[in-house]
């Protein structure tokens, strides 16, 4: 999982197993584990008014209570990877969170605001904008890259929420093809599908954002 937000897998695996074998210290070390991990995908995907309201480590600290608490009953049956059972903890909690905060404000839940593209923290945006578009065209200083990236992000937030979410996942939490299949319960194929839908929709939209660009700048030069 290049990029992943997660640890890998074969310390958990370990710690797995001794938890399961009634070892309180490969408890919290697992948990310990994740917290970062944990925090990161809060900080990423918690809609920024409400984080203004609420204290992230709070929500992780939560979190990491919760699945303390189901742990036993994962080890018994763990129907997936322990990282994206974390994360559906992670990801119900914030969306939780949300509507508790913003509920009051903003009446309308139909568009969950908690699955906004989250403000840059990383290079994934800038990534993600040299992957859509032409290498030859590609601005190479801080500061285009960076006007690049937030023009990516508005992109992003045109999306309808199954592109949008297929986008995030992918190149801001880096999960893979397969464990997006898994988190959606999807097939692989269909996952991918559903993937390759959400770039080219996300193409058009930067394509048409140039356009319009373009269109300004030749409006800006007519005497």
């Amino acid at each position: 999982m290049t990029n992943s937000i997660w640890p890998s897998d074969d310390q958990t695996e370990t710690l797995l197993k001794a938890a399961k074998g009634g070892d309180a210290d490969a408890v919290n070390r697992l948990l310990e584990r994740h917290r970062e991990s944990v925090r990161r995908l809060v900080k990423m995907r918690l809609d920024r008014k409400v984080q203004r309201r609420v204290d992230v480590s709070d929500v992780v600290q939560d979190v990491l209570l919760e699945a303390n608490g189901r742990l036993e009953k994962y080890l018994n049956d763990p129907a997936m990877a322990f990282h994206l059972w974390i994360r559906q903890i992670a990801w119900d909690r914030i969306i939780d969170t949300y509507r508790r905060h913003r509920v009051s404000a903003k009446r309308n839940m139909d568009r969950e605001q908690a699955m906004h593209a989250p403000a840059t923290q990383d290079q994934s945006s800038i990534q993600l904008a040299a992957q859509l578009c032409d290498p030859a065209l590609t601005p190479s200083t801080a500061a285009t890259q960076r006007e690049l990236a937030t023009k990516v992000e508005a992109a992003i937030e045109q999306l309808v929420e199954q592109d949008r979410e297929m986008i995030l996942m992918r190149h801001y939490e880096h999960l893979s093809n397969l464990e997006i299949a898994e988190v959606l319960g999807l097939n692989p194929p269909a996952a991918s599908m559903r993937y390759l839908r959400a770039v080219r929709r996300l193409r058009e939209l930067l394509d048409e954002d140039a356009d319009d660009d373009s269109g300004r700048g030749d409006a800006g030069k007519r005497p």
